[in-house]
């Protein structure tokens, strides 16, 4: 895919300049008409804007200025303009400005924040059409800056709790590397000698031995192990399958998994709720509300849901296809409709399942550093015992 720069009008005859993603010129022209845009100018950019997306802290930054502007009923091209002018970076600045500038030309907003799909998370544009469509943008931009910083707390727990027993593993790591290369060996031939060969030395030290002579194998191993994870994990992100992939490993992830699937859940009920409250179909809140949470299992589990209920299916009986969405969530919905309390059960739901994430992020942070610092523990245990287990033995038969 290239960059290309384009000079255009308008409809109404205005001047609009920007860029466009397309495979070629024909099809950048092709993109611009079904915009209703008649092209005066089309050149290449040469220089390739950065594909990294827009940062974690920066995003949560963005979309609470936006839930303020919508709140104050300014108009979202203005608005965002308007942080486009105060954004700190010019990559950010540019992004914002474009994205404004499309608007204005009466491009959906969806399609507006498609063409920039590499900077912002899956199906952000459809989340924010959902919000216009029902009049609730601004509850809808809460419900995700809530969610957001569920997850960036998340983050920062782990940061927190793994750092100091991270940089211990490295020095360790380090030490044991030194000793494996340069003391190992002499000590192994003085043990030998001391000994009647390895045999007689014990299980745990001639472990450690053989260690020490494979260990630029395990490091040579080690590195290619994670540069593989790496080249995987960027390579599942390509496809919707493969992300369901993703998330299917990070919710079978002990406690880390729980939280996240908590998170999402959250997210996806209180997007619902509002959905409902603004008086859309129960089939169109599930999947406008599954493409607001941004969870492609919940967006398989959604549509295939909504599929059958329009098929003249129970929430229940539909329910059986369904692999993320939890069985009380199901139940929950069934009986709302049933009784007309279904935006109540469903915000319910999803103060429930916030809490959950919270208590369960409390107690992430309790265990996951004196887990840390105990394997670290170990692992240096099992060094120093390895070493010193052949002169406690021989100090026993000496005396």
């Amino acid at each position: 895919m290239a960059m290309f720069e384009y000079s255009s009008l308008t409809e109404s005859g205005r001047l609009m300049r920007g860029t466009i993603e397309a495979s070629d010129a024909q099809q950048a022209r092709q993109m611009l008409a079904e915009m209703k845009l008649d092209v005066q100018e089309l050149s290449k950019v040469e220089t390739k804007q950065p594909a990294k997306g827009v940062g974690a802290n920066e995003f949560l930054l963005f979309n609470q200025q936006l839930e303020s502007i919508t709140r104050a009923s300014i108009p979202l091209e203005k608005g965002l303009r308007a942080i486009a002018r105060d954004a700190a970076t010019p990559k950010m600045r540019r992004l914002l400005s474009d994205i404004a500038a499309r608007l204005e030309a009466g491009v959906p907003i969806e399609q507006a924040f498609a063409e920039h799909q590499k900077h912002f998370p899956p199906l952000y544009g459809m989340m924010l059409r959902a919000g216009i469509r029902t009049g609730r943008l601004g509850e809808m931009l809460t419900c995700l800056n809530r969610h957001l910083e569920i997850v960036r707390r998340t983050r920062q727990i782990i940061i927190e709790s793994v750092s100091y027993p991270l940089v211990a593993l490295f020095l360790a790591a380090a030490i044991a590397t030194g000793i494996f290369v340069f003391i190992m060996p002499t000590y192994t031939n003085v043990l030998l000698d001391m000994s009647e060969g390895k045999a007689d030395l014990p299980w745990l030290t001639r472990t450690v031995m053989a260690m020490s002579e494979k260990v630029g194998y395990f490091w040579a191993g080690a590195a290619i192990l994670i540069g593989f994870i790496i080249f995987v994990w960027t390579a599942l992100s390509g496809s919707s399958a493969g992300r369901r992939a993703k998330e299917s490993f990070i919710m079978k992830i002990p406690l880390l998994g729980r939280i996240y699937k908590a998170g999402i859940l959250a997210r996806f009920s209180e997007a619902m709720g509002l959905l409902v409250d603004s008086g859309c179909t129960l089939p169109e809140s599930l999947r406008l509300a599954a493409a607001s949470a941004g969870s492609e299992k919940v967006i398989y589990d959604a549509t295939l849901l909504a599929e059958h209920i329009e098929k003249g299916f129970s929430v229940i009986d539909a329910g059986a296809v369904c692999r993320t969405l939890p069985s009380l969530m199901l139940y929950s919905i069934q009986l709302g409709g049933q009784r007309n309390c279904l935006k109540e059960n469903l915000y319910e739901m999803g103060r429930m399942y916030a809490q959950q994430t919270f208590g369960m992020q409390a107690r992430l942070q309790t265990i996951l550093m004196p887990v840390a610092i105990i394997g670290i523990g170990l692992m240096v245990g099992t060094m120093v015992a390895a070493m010193f287990l052949p002169m406690v033995r021989m100090i026993q038969v000496m005396m």
